[in-house]
């Protein structure tokens, strides 16, 4: 078994120390669909949400054990989507690169757009498309200078909304079992399943919610992309990964039960965000700033990963052949500067629209993003399929980090994917980005064959087969 692939003959600095790499992992599961879209995610379950957040939490570590297992044998930039390319097809590898490439610009548009909402909060009169266009430009320079660089504000940025949760956390606890804030009289938890129970609109409410629970998740498969810049890939990547369904469990199960304890879950929707609610009853008159700066911080953070992450895509594909050569230029600092510039070229749009339609521009690029990771999360999940089958006993055996549940709980993973796909049909805010999908994936299709791409393709793959 060889540990070269598409993208191996890179010279990206390794320089991302583990202490960058375990905060990714915890910051990429911890975003805006935690600090804003969990109301959303309370109102269609009511406390059942803890449940499907911990199934959630489950599925989603399962699938990056799938990336690890890969990630660790084969430490790249692209990651999955060099996975991709070489165990199931160029053609897999083409759609996985430039499809994800489009979850992260889609989803950095939205950020730049919440950003340009947060920053009203305080500055009322700066134009929305404004603060998008500063905060996208400084990302876009933390980027150019060093992989280090993007690590560094990666980790704070990181910090600031774990502190804020823990913190949420231990004080809430303290409210419900002893009184604070409330004349000393003890909230207790009965909130959980005395407002219609706690299944109150049963399991259809569980399935409804399937969707944001997943949205929320997004990011954590950065732990991928990460490898082939992180200094130990065999030790960072594993500890990473194991530690995601209990940060899950922590961060997303904990905070929502001490809000839903000391709140009815169906008044939440009405009365504003969870975690303003919490600070707010202990009398914090600055509640609903401290949450606006972290909520804040929260989107630079994915914006910042986002910048990060297309550009290594893009640098990965051009090795492939299935984008431009020169976007495969490092600079001097060894980052992917042409592939950095390209995508966040694209993501300057995402600034136009805030000028011209900026009530409308977030709904616009969300669905996309949407669909665009669960396409990702199913082509890492068929592609350690692939890789495992491609490998005899005796090199299973020599696996450093092979995926628990094999292959059982990939048809799990699966099936709950294609679960979240059927309801993003059935709900009208989601169907579109179902129906602009598979669109988007016909037309690289076409493009592939009509720019001659499958050719060129076909024989680095043919090359990279004989190696493994």
């Amino acid at each position: 078994m060889s540990n070269k692939t598409v993208g191996s003959n890179q010279n990206l600095k390794r320089g991302l120390e583990e202490r960058h790499i375990q905060l990714m992992a915890l910051g990429g599961a911890i975003g805006t669909g935690l600090f804003l879209g969990s109301a959303g995610a309370i109102k269609a379950a009511g406390p059942s949400i803890l449940l499907v957040y911990a199934i959630g939490g489950a599925i989603t570590f399962y699938i990056m054990r799938a990336l690890g297992e890969m990630a660790v044998e084969n430490p790249v930039a692209g990651s999955f989507c060099a996975y991709a390319h070489d165990y199931i097809g160029p053609l897999a590898g083409y759609l996985t690169g430039w499809t994800y490439w489009l979850n992260w610009i889609s989803a950095c548009m939205a950020e730049v757009t919440g950003i340009g909402i947060y920053t009203k909060f305080w500055y009322p009169s700066v134009p929305q498309w404004t603060s998008a266009l500063i905060a996208l430009t400084i990302m876009i320079i933390i980027n150019l200078i060093t992989v280090k660089a993007f690590g560094e504000f990666e980790f704070w940025f990181a910090i600031i909304k774990v502190v804020t949760i823990i913190a949420m956390i231990i004080v809430g606890t303290i409210m419900i079992t002893t009184g604070l804030g409330n004349g000393g009289k003890a909230f207790g938890i009965s909130n959980l399943w005395t407002n219609g129970g706690f299944f109150p609109h049963g399991i259809t409410g569980q399935i409804k919610a399937l969707v944001l629970v997943t949205f929320s998740f997004f990011g954590v498969e950065l732990i991928g992309v990460t490898a082939g810049e992180a200094r130990n890939p065999e030790k960072t990547i594993p500890s990473a990964i194991n530690k995601v369904f209990w940060r899950i469990c922590i961060f997303y199960v904990g905070s929502m039960a001490v809000i839903m304890s000391i709140y009815p879950w169906n008044q939440l929707g009405l009365i504003g965000s969870p975690f303003v609610l919490v600070f707010s009853k202990l009398g914090i008159k600055a509640a609903a700033g401290i949450i606006n700066f972290v909520v804040l911080t929260a989107a630079l953070s994915s914006c910042n990963s986002g910048i990060f992450t297309t550009g290594r895509m893009v640098y990965n594909l051009s090795l492939q052949g299935s984008a431009p050569k020169v976007l495969a230029k490092l600079s001097k600092a060894q980052v992917p500067m042409n592939a950095i510039l390209a995508s966040t070229a694209v993501m300057f749009i995402g600034v136009i629209l805030n000028l011209f339609v900026p009530g409308k521009v977030f709904l616009y690029v969300a669905g996309v993003a949407t669909f665009a990771g669960i396409f990702a999360w199913f082509m890492i999940l068929l592609s350690q399929v692939k890789f495992r089958k491609s490998l005899t006993p005796e090199q299973v055996k020599k696996l450093k980090f092979p995926m628990k549940g094999y292959p059982y709980m990939n048809y799990i993973c699966f099936a709950y994917l294609a679960l979240v796909i059927g309801t993003m049909c059935m709900t009208p805010e989601f169907l579109l980005a179902v129906i602009v999908g598979p669109i988007w994936l016909a037309v690289l299709t076409i493009c592939y064959y009509v720019f001659g791409l499958n050719k060129k393709n076909s024989l680095s793959h043919v090359k990279n087969k004989e190696s493994i």
